[in-house]
């Protein structure tokens, strides 16, 4: 329905996570005999969640320890890990510096070129240690670093940039072809960032692997408050899955959608599939594990730009490891850890028995859903009770 904003211009309303809440059906299923697995590219994978690729996020060893938990871990060809020999001692620089010397020395850091034989070395380096080769690149410069990585062995490859159209203009640079690049490829292309199903339609036309949903909801990003643009993600997905929806409907060819940002706690990861995702791709969540690379910190992967920076250093501290995160047992009783047995439990009482009927379970706005007698969790939270 159009609201109108004012005499010149309708508007409607979107919805974030905590504005809905999942309904339970007449059916409920025993947990473990959910099935949360999701195929991308032609590849299965038991977990459906996907850790961002950002440098406090990611290592070559974190990718591969994502790779034998289930999911995915994608390392940015952007990172420090392309520049440096040492990407530690990079990091820990990162990590350590006050914050408002941060922004500077980020756009010092990332002046250093990316090394191309360091993209060869970092890919056998996740594949020598048994894990799933996913790399991703901006626009600008996947024609040049994707038949490096490719050739080097990786398995998937991830477009990936602020906002993502099939129509972009520039006088300044070459403009990626999709369709062209992904048929080139040929390895699986992963594309994104969008939120509206026009664009998620034209996308999928180009032949990628699986879209990317989500402008600037990432706990780090700051391009929503830099760049005013963006919406939220309940909404995003939803019209996202439904131009997937539409796609195979017409070609008969599933292209999964991936929610991008947003989710901080396990019942974010149930929302996120109940609108229509096929799996998450998480950064903060993954930031506090003992074996990223950031060490306690999480950082917007725009923050080096010269010009705009739009990421925020934030300290996420440390809860456990990356296996206590993704599959438990859970440590705290905030949904910060187990998220494959809170999908799993959420899928269970919801009485949906895979991924797919997990789309289809009831959604309904509920504001206070976060709030609702909740009245010692907040005053406890406030310092009010010990």
């Amino acid at each position: 329905m159009d609201i109108e904003l004012g005499k010149a211009k309708k508007t409607r309303r979107a919805y974030g996570f905590d504005e809905i809440a999942l309904c339970p059906s007449i059916i409920t299923i025993n947990p473990e005999d959910t099935d949360i697995s999701v195929t991308i590219g032609g590849r299965k994978f038991e977990v459906p969640i996907i850790a961002s690729a950002m440098d406090g996020v990611v290592n070559p060893r974190l990718a591969a320890e994502m790779s034998r938990l289930g999911g995915l871990g994608v390392l940015n060809l952007q990172g420090v890990w392309f520049r440096y020999e040492d990407a530690d001692k990079v990091l820990a620089q990162i990590s350590s510096v006050p914050k408002e010397e941060y922004v500077p020395l980020m756009q010092k850091l990332y002046l250093e070129p990316i090394k191309k034989e360091l993209v060869a070395r970092r890919i056998k380096e996740i594949k020598a240690a048994g894990g799933i080769a996913a790399v991703s690149s901006i626009p600008q410069e996947a024609l040049e670093l994707g038949p490096i990585a490719r050739d080097a062995g990786a398995d998937i490859f991830v477009v990936q940039s602020t906002v993502l159209s099939t129509k972009h203009r520039s006088k300044t640079s070459q403009v990626l072809d999709l369709k062209k690049f992904c048929a080139e490829m040929k390895i699986p292309v992963m594309v994104g960032n969008c939120v509206t199903y026009e664009v998620a339609l034209t996308l999928m036309g180009t032949g990628v692997a699986a879209v990317l949903v989500g402008i600037g909801p990432g706990a780090a990003c700051t391009s929503r408050g830099v760049l005013g643009v963006g919406i939220p993600m309940a909404t995003a997905i939803s019209d996202c899955a439904a131009a997937r929806d539409s796609y195979f409907k017409e070609n008969k060819i599933y292209v999964p959608i991936i929610a991008d940002g947003g989710m901080v706690v396990g019942g974010d990861i149930c929302k996120a599939i109940a609108c229509g995702a096929d799996a998450v791709m998480i950064g903060s969540p993954i930031a506090k594990a003992s074996e990223a690379p950031g060490k306690g910190f999480h950082w917007g992967m725009a923050t080096p730009s010269p010009t705009l920076p739009r990421g925020s250093r934030i300290k996420v501290g440390t809860i456990g490891s990356l296996k206590e995160i993704i599959h438990g047992p859970a440590r705290f009783d905030d949904g910060s850890m187990n998220f494959v047995g809170a999908l799993r439990t959420s899928m269970g009482t919801l009485g949906a028995a895979t991924i797919q009927e997990m789309q289809q379970v009831e959604v309904v706005i509920a504001p206070s859903i976060l709030t609702e007698g909740k009245v010692y969790q907040k005053a406890q939270s406030l310092g009010m009770y010990k």
